[in-house]
């Protein structure tokens, strides 16, 4: 079964044959949204709506433990999440689309581990070297490529607590960091399928360029959403390719 993370665009898609919500609770509570189940291409699939069908969680109080369990339980043996992002580097440029293969997380007030503690003599510690799945990365910069549609296939997402966004001074900070995009959402996400032991793959789509870029009007939410939605039907495309191809 294949898990998808972030949802728009994607609840309603005719796409997704012999659709079914159901509700799913786990021992750290209920997920964020009801689960759409059905099937494309021959493989099952599981989608959640990160912040709720309505938008109406907040970055900080997504219930990211619930929403791994909820598709570990489920069967999910991969997930492919997908993230509006900042650009912090100009040749990522608003439409662009990026394949993350590194985090930093700069969160501060999120459970990001199962582990809240260990057996005696049971330690355990996630590796994190490499935090997402290069087989699943292979396969949507493959369906990318069949599209045709513009894929970095590499770069840094750098999770903030949010939900405000960065201050110039901030947005410069990360980019010294080696950071390539800003968001709200993946890093805990990221980390949790990890230790999930569930392979995890994200889709950044740029939206704007953050605050550092003083030729630019500083981000908003009026330009996430205006330049999200412009590339939600490029995103379903490269989905559905992705899982055509697994």
């Amino acid at each position: 079964m294949i898990g998808i993370i972030g949802g728009t665009g994607l609840e309603n898609s005719e796409l997704i044959s012999n659709p079914q919500k159901i509700r799913v609770t786990t021992i750290y509570g209920e997920p964020s949204s009801e689960i759409l189940t059905g099937e494309m291409f021959g493989h099952k699939i599981a989608l959640i709506s990160r912040h709720g069908q309505k938008h109406t969680i907040t970055p900080t109080n997504v219930n990211n433990r619930a929403n791994i369990t909820a598709l570990k339980e489920l069967g999910c043996d991969m997930i492919i999440a997908t993230t509006a992002c900042g650009s912090l580097r100009e040749n990522i440029k608003p439409g662009d689309f990026v394949l993350a293969d590194q985090f930093i997380d700069f969160t501060k007030h999120r459970s990001s581990t199962f582990f809240d503690s260990f057996e005696p003599g049971q330690m355990q510690h996630c590796q994190m070297a490499e935090p997402y799945s290069k087989e699943l990365r292979k396969r949507i910069e493959i369906a990318a490529q069949k599209l045709n549609i513009t894929l970095h296939n590499s770069g840094t997402v750098i999770t903030i607590e949010g939900p405000r966004f960065s201050t110039k001074a901030e947005s410069n900070m990360f980019r010294m960091w080696g950071a390539d995009m800003i968001n709200m959402s993946t890093a805990t996400e990221t980390i949790l399928a990890n230790e999930a032991g569930i392979p995890y793959a994200v889709i950044a789509i740029s939206t704007d360029y953050d605050c550092w870029k003083d030729d630019e009007e500083p981000v908003s939410i009026d330009i996430v959403l205006g330049n999200f939605q412009k590339s939600v039907e490029a995103l379903i495309k490269l989905i559905v390719e992705t899982i055509q191809l697994i």
